[in-house]
Formats: C-alpha cells, sequence, structure tokens
C-alpha cells in the first residue's frame, strides 16, 4: 500500500490547520448543546457508506479525533483502504464523548469522502487500462495543500504516480521548448546541464516530428499530447522502447480502452482527481 505517501507527522499538521480552520473559536452549536452534563455521554455512531466505491483514508479520519480528542473518542474500522465497500456497508464505529464526535464529524468526513472518491474514480480507470499492460497515472492538477492526500488515494485505487512537484523529474513543455527557439535538442541540452544524474527528462511532443527529435535528444520519458490513437499506435512503433511512452490529452472513460490499446506504457490524466466525486459517507446515530 502506499503509506509511506501519509507519515504520522505530515498527517497530524494537516489535521490540526483543518481543525483550527472549522472550529475557529469554539464549535458554538456543540458547545451550547452539550453544557450539560450530557455532553460528555458515551455516544456511538457509525460511518456508512451510501455509494458503492472504494474506501480510503482511515488514518487520517482517525487522526481527527485523536487531535481534537485524545482518548476520549475510539475509532474501530471494519475496512481497511483499499477495501471495496458496497451500499449500506458500516465501514466505522465511532465511540466515546459526543462534545467531540459532533464537532469532528464533519472534517473526518471532509477527508474520507474526498480520498475515496478519487479511489473509486482511479479503481475504473485502472480495471481498463491494466487489460492491455498500461499503468493509469494523475498529473500535477492537485487541490493545493491537499496533493498529499489525493496521490495517496490514486495508489490506493491502484494507480500510479506522476511527478510529486517540480523538482522530481524533468517535463519539458511546449512553452520551455518555445523558449529556446523551438529546439528539443536545445532545452534537452540545457536541462541536462543542471540536473542531477537522478533525474529523468520527459518532453512533451505533439506531433511524430517531435517525437523524433526528443528521441535523437535522449529523452527518457516522451509525452503524445492530444494524439489520436492511430497516431500513438506510430509513435510507439517509432520509439520502440528506447524510452517510456505516456498517453495524454483527451483522456476519460470512453476513450481509454483505445488509448491502451495502442500500447503505451503510461496514461496520465487529470481526471482520476479533477473529476472524482466525492463518495456518499455519513454518520448514523445508534444512540
Amino acid at each position: 500500500m502506499a503509506k509511506f505517501l501519509l507519515n504520522d507527522f505530515m498527517i497530524e499538521e494537516h489535521v490540526k490547520n483543518a481543525l483550527i480552520e472549522d472550529i475557529g473559536y469554539g464549535d458554538i452549536t456543540t458547545d451550547s448543546v452539550c453544557a450539560s452534563a450530557r455532553g460528555d455521554m458515551d455516544f456511538i455512531v457509525f460511518l456508512t457508506t451510501r455509494n458503492d466505491g472504494v474506501f480510503c483514508g482511515a488514518d487520517v479520519f482517525e487522526c481527527v479525533f485523536r487531535v481534537l480528542a485524545k482518548d476520549k473518542v475510539n475509532v474501530e474500522f471494519y475496512f481497511n483502504d483499499g477495501d471495496e465497500i458496497k451500499k449500506g456497508d458500516k465501514i466505522a464505529k465511532i465511540s466515546g464523548s459526543a462534545r467531540y464526535i459532533l464537532t469532528g464529524e464533519r472534517l473526518a468526513l471532509n477527508y474520507t469522502q474526498r480520498m475515496s472518491g478519487i479511489a473509486t474514480m482511479t479503481r475504473k480507470y485502472r480495471d481498463i487500462a491494466s487489460k492491455y499492460g498500461a499503468r493509469v497515472v494523475d498529473t500535477r492538477k492537485n487541490t493545493p495543500n491537499f496533493r498529499i492526500f489525493e496521490k495517496y488515494a490514486v495508489k490506493v485505487g491502484g494507480g500510479y504516480l506522476h511527478r510529486f512537484n517540480l523538482c522530481d523529474c524533468v517535463m519539458l513543455k511546449d512553452n520551455h521548448i518555445a523558449l529556446l527557439g523551438g529546439s528539443i535538442k536545445d532545452a534537452v541540452k540545457k536541462v541536462r546541464e543542471n540536473i542531477s544524474h537522478a533525474h529523468k527528462i520527459e518532453v512533451e511532443c505533439d506531433a511524430i516530428s517531435q517525437v523524433k527529435e526528443a528521441l535523437e535528444a535522449g529523452a527518457d520519458i516522451i509525452m503524445l499530447d492530444n494524439m489520436s490513437p492511430a497516431q500513438m499506435r506510430e509513435c510507439v512503433k517509432l520509439i520502440d522502447k528506447r524510452a517510456v511512452v505516456e498517453a495524454s490529452g483527451g483522456v476519460d472513460l470512453n476513450s481509454l480502452e483505445e488509448i491502451a490499446k495502442t500500447g503505451v506504457d503510461i496514461i496520465s490524466t487529470s481526471a482520476i482527481v479533477a473529476r472524482a466525486n466525492t463518495l456518499d459517507l455519513a454518520f448514523d446515530y445508534i444512540g
């Protein structure tokens, strides 16, 4: 599993800031309702799902209540990250102080609903592309300051990751190349003079002539940008495993299978994150 992406200290720091944003100077509704001794009564709710999908975000969910309430709320999960869940399933039992459960409910749901939605969408793409040996990967079209959770959810759903940030890998796009007069050769040479031996170089190409130039320049990864399946097949044959072949642009559930059939190694798409619906999860009170 992708646990390495979510170190405990990273989760906790994010959750603390989210609680500060959400609670402000106090939960005036819950604090008022729970002003009596009933505020510390034993309260039991179940985290349930109203959709089929892939569950994701258990550690973040639990962290909300650990940071907020320390040992006054207990969370018991019946499913693990990556498990498929069905409408009506009880995913977890949350018990303890009513005050803290009510205050943390929405934030805990916000994390898991978003992450589960991404994992669910990614699983759909993975299941189609994997039949043809292609990997589905994400992009940098992420929610600011939520990237670690979105990328973790992609991994949980069975997808793979593109570069995590701008210092991971060279990505020469059309505007970078335009700054050097349109020469892919010059652009590759320029970046190779500045990067570590551990960095790979990817070049975005939207024409077969650019693919040839990228190959001659020694690119490690060649992105076929918004090409037709016929053009992709021609490029895959031309590259002949001398570079990793990535397809991008116009990827959705309708076009995915035809793209995967072309023989590309990687299919990158923002849809698995940007177009993923939140999974409908809820707290059901049982008294």
